[in-house]
Order: structure tokens, then sequence, then C-alpha cells
């Protein structure tokens, strides 16, 4: 029998890792993916969200 090739792996969207699809969670913006190290770290929208976002006010 011939064994199949599977792979269970995205891109982040926000950092560029390759992680699997099932340890991650999706933009808050559009949906695509954002492994979970970015997760922790805070991150919730992936670049092209990020960049598209109005600038935040400073911190007074």
């Amino acid at each position: 029998m011939s064994e199949t090739q599977e792979r269970d792996a995205m891109t982040c969207r926000a950092c560029g890792r390759e992680e699997r699809a099932s340890e991650g969670y999706p933009c808050a913006g559009c949906g695509t993916f954002i492994c979970l190290i970015c997760t922790f770290r805070g991150v919730t929208h992936c670049a092209a969200c990020a960049a598209k976002a109005p600038p935040s006010p400073p911190a007074a």
C-alpha cells in the first residue's frame, strides 16, 4: 500500500511561522490563521488587518 502524505500545517498570517492548523485561532478581522504563539503574545489580527487599522493613540 502507498502511504498518504497528509499535512496539517498552516502559515501564521501574523509571523509567518508554519504550525499545525488545530493549534491556532482565526484573525479577529478577516478569519485567517494566527498561530498559538502569536495568540499567547496578544496578537489578534493578521499582518494585513493590522496594517489597515488606524494607528492607536499614544498612552497618556
